[in-house]
């Protein structure tokens, strides 16, 4: 049943699920009362983003106004703001720009789309994203999925052996958002120690490889970063500033150990102790999987990800659009991908109750709420993890390896 709409049903699923998010976010307009931001759910960073970013006065980022996003995020803002100065003039308010948003993700939803589908994904993982319950949460609540597509791109390079774009792609990726950067050392753990083409050559051509590699990203990152750190340093080192100084969020471990006084810590506890506890079980990862998936060490990206969610001091609801994707093209086991998907729903209503109980709505939730909806989905994490670095490649990988064409939609192991 899921071939007879054949390789346009997809693309009319994502386009009724863009639909819907913007109808979950756009519902309650930019006026918000009564908490109802919280209660229905309908937040946006962009409403406020409107007033206090100086989008509403068309101020430039970092140049003119506060922006505490990466370089790439802080131009799509900007761009964002003009299409919705220019489509309504003098009477665009943040409604217009919360539409404009929208819009624009909803293309780089598109674009995910058609980044999964050229990767040779079948019908059943092209589904997964364009029915994803993640979008309809997400699609108008900022700005995470440009760095999705370029992490998403970056996995599809990596996947044909495009090594070095793939790195070029990461490091742009990292400046939109810092996530996609977690693949630039699987792609140089490939050029030095890998088991795919690269296993035949000498020491010498490795490490020349590896040494491209990194000339590629930091060449990427840097076309993009430094004519804004020269002109603007102050504001540009913004998003690193404020990324070290922040506390954490309610459902991020260290906020509910701290909440329910299992481990009370500070933000320089909490930034020391994440970055170990991430740098040792990526190792591990890393050194578990290494043996089943050398040959495509971009695999680890996903499980490698997931664990960076599960140990960093920030887990904002909307990082879970980071690894769904991910978990899409990569993903072997459908229960835990289930599992995530209902404890993401689960924790970002915990959380926003939460706020609208600090309002005084009559909907609320307790940090008790928050703590079982991110157990379900740790819970899941972790899964998804074992499965990982577990599981064989999944079929798509496979048969594009040997040069086959797409997996059927009806073989998917997604």
């Amino acid at each position: 049943m899921i071939d007879r709409l054949g390789p346009s049903g997809p693309y009319l699923a994502l386009a009724l699920t863009c639909l819907l998010g913007w109808g979950f976010k756009a519902h309650c307009g930019a006026a918000w009362s009564g908490a109802e931001q919280y209660v229905t759910g309908c937040y946006s960073d962009a409403v406020p983003f409107w007033g206090l970013r100086g989008v509403g006065a068309g101020q430039i980022p970092y140049f003119q106004a506060r922006m505490e996003y990466p370089v790439l995020t802080g131009a799509l803002i900007w761009i964002e703001g003009l299409v919705a100065h220019l489509s309504h003039g003098a009477r665009a308010d943040a409604a217009d720009f919360l539409a404009a948003v929208t819009l624009g993700n909803a293309l780089l939803a598109f674009v995910v789309l058609e980044l999964i589908r050229g990767a040779g994904a079948g019908l059943r993982r092209q589904y997964a994203w364009a029915c994803a319950p993640p979008l309809i949460l997400y699609l108008g609540h900022n700005w995470d999925l440009l760095a999705v597509a370029f992490a998403m791109a970056a996995l599809r390079a990596a996947a044909r052996a495009q090594t070095v774009r793939a790195a070029a792609l990461a490091a742009l990726g990292g400046a939109a958002k810092l996530f996609p950067v977690l693949l630039l050392p699987l792609l140089g753990l490939g050029a030095l120690v890998g088991r795919d083409t690269w296993a035949r050559a000498g020491r010498a051509a490795r490490i020349g490889h590896a040494a491209r590699l990194v000339v590629a990203a930091v060449l990427a990152w840097g076309a993009v970063n430094l004519p804004v750190a020269w002109f603007a340093f102050d504001s540009w080192r913004e998003f690193y500033a404020f990324s070290g100084a922040r506390g954490g969020t309610a459902a991020s471990l260290w906020e509910l150990m701290t909440q329910f006084g299992w481990w009370r810590t500070d933000v320089a506890t909490r930034n020391l102790w994440s970055l170990l506890l991430f740098l040792g079980g990526a190792a591990t990862i890393v050194a578990a999987g290494w043996r089943r998936h050398g040959d495509r060490p971009w695999l680890l990206f996903t499980p490698v990800l997931a664990w960076f969610l599960l140990t960093n001091k920030v887990y904002s609801p909307q990082f879970d659009l980071w690894l769904w994707p991910l978990l899409v093209l990569t993903g072997t086991r459908a229960r835990p991908m289930a599992l995530f998907l209902l404890g993401d729903l689960a924790a970002y209503f915990a959380e926003f109750w939460l706020f609208a109980g600090m309002e005084g709505a009559d909907v609320s939730a307790t940090q008790v709420d928050v703590l079982a909806a991110a157990t379900v989905r740790a819970v899941a994490l972790l899964w998804l993890i074992h499965a990982a670095v577990r599981d064989p490649a999944p079929r798509w990988a496979s048969l594009q390896r040997a040069g086959a064409g797409p997996e059927l939609g009806r073989r998917s192991n997604a």
